[in-house]
C-alpha cells in the first residue's frame, strides 16, 4: 500500500524513485514534517530492492530554499525538543541520503539555498536548469552551515571557495556553480526533465551492486589510503565476479546484446 506524505510527492516508474519536496508556496521550505519524511522515504528506498536510483526534486519553481525557520520548535526530530536534539535529527536525515546505497541525482530547477543547496550537494550527481539559483544563506540568518555544507563544500570546491560561500552567503547562478564544480551539468530550463530522466534511466538499467560499491569506493576514498582503498577495491570486485549480474553482463557481451541486470 502505497504511503501518503504531506509534504512530499513519491513516484515511481521502472526502478525510477522521484521525490518531489511539495511545499511550493514557501519554496519547498522543509518544515520537520518534511524532514521526517524525507527521512522516511530515503529508508525506504534504501532497503527496497526495486528501487534502482533517486532523483531528488521540487515542486513549483524552487528545489528548497532550506528550512523554514516560520516554526523554530519544530525543526526536525520531534517539535519542542531541545536544539542540539533536533539539529542531530537532521544529521540522520542528511547522512541517510548521503549513505542511501543507490545513485542519487538532485534536479534542480530554481532556488537551492541553505540545507536545499547541502541537500542537492549530497546527492552523487546534480543537474541544475539554466535558470537554478544557489546559496549558503546561512550567514544571513546568524546561522553556521549545516546538512553537511562543512564537510561537502571544501571536498567540492576547495577550502578557500567554500569559505567564500559560506562567509558571504551570495547567490550564485548555475553557470557559476558549474565554474566552481558544484553541479554536473547545466541544461536548459525546458530540457531538465528529459535530461534527468534519461540519466536515471541509464541508472535503473545498470548493476544494482557494482553501482552501489562503486559509490561507497568512492564516497570512502577522502578517508582512505592507496593501499586501504585497493584493497576495497579487490574486496568489491571479488563480490562482482561472484555474482550474477556480472555473469550475464559477460554473456551479453558475448552474444552482443543488452544486459538485464538484476542485482544479484
Amino acid at each position: 500500500m502505497a504511503t501518503e506524505f504531506e509534504t512530499i510527492i513519491v513516484e515511481r516508474d521502472e526502478g525510477v524513485v522521484t521525490v518531489t519536496m511539495n511545499r511550493p508556496s514557501r519554496k519547498n521550505a522543509a518544515n520537520g514534517t518534511m524532514w521526517r519524511e524525507l527521512l522516511d522515504i530515503f529508508n525506504d528506498v534504501a532497503s527496497d530492492r526495486n528501487d534502482r536510483v533517486m532523483v531528488l526534486t521540487g515542486a513549483g519553481d524552487a528545489f528548497c530554499s532550506g528550512a523554514d525557520l516560520g516554526d523554530a520548535t519544530d525543526v526536525a526530530g520531534r517539535p519542542g525538543d531541545p536544539y542540539l536534539v533536533q539539529m542531530r535529527a537532521l544529521n540522520d536525515v542528511a547522512l541517510r541520503l548521503h549513505r542511501l546505497p543507490k545513485p542519487t541525482i538532485a534536479k534542480v530547477g530554481g532556488v537551492a539555498a541553505g540545507a536545499g543547496m547541502s541537500m542537492a550537494l549530497g546527492c552523487d550527481l546534480v543537474v541544475a536548469s539554466d535558470s537554478a539559483r544557489f546559496s549558503q544563506i546561512f550567514s544571513k540568518r546568524g546561522l553556521t552551515v549545516d546538512f553537511g555544507a562543512s564537510w561537502l563544500l571544501p571536498r567540492f570546491i576547495g577550502l578557500h571557495r567554500a569559505k567564500e560561500l559560506a562567509f558571504f552567503a551570495d547567490i550564485i547562478d548555475a553557470d557559476q556553480a558549474a565554474e566552481f564544480g558544484l553541479v554536473n551539468r547545466v541544461v536548459p530550463a525546458a530540457e531538465l526533465d528529459g535530461f534527468v530522466e534519461e540519466w536515471a534511466r541509464r541508472l535503473a538499467a545498470g548493476p544494482p551492486l557494482a553501482l552501489s560499491m562503486t559509490k561507497s569506493l568512492l564516497n570512502n576514498s577522502f578517508a582512505a589510503s592507496m593501499d586501504e582503498a585497493l584493497e576495497d577495491e579487490a574486496r568489491s570486485q571479488s563480490v562482482n565476479f561472484a555474482s550474477a549480474d556480472t555473469a550475464e553482463a559477460i554473456s551479453a557481451f558475448v552474444h552482443k546484446r543488452e544486459p538485464r541486470f538484476e542485482g544479484r
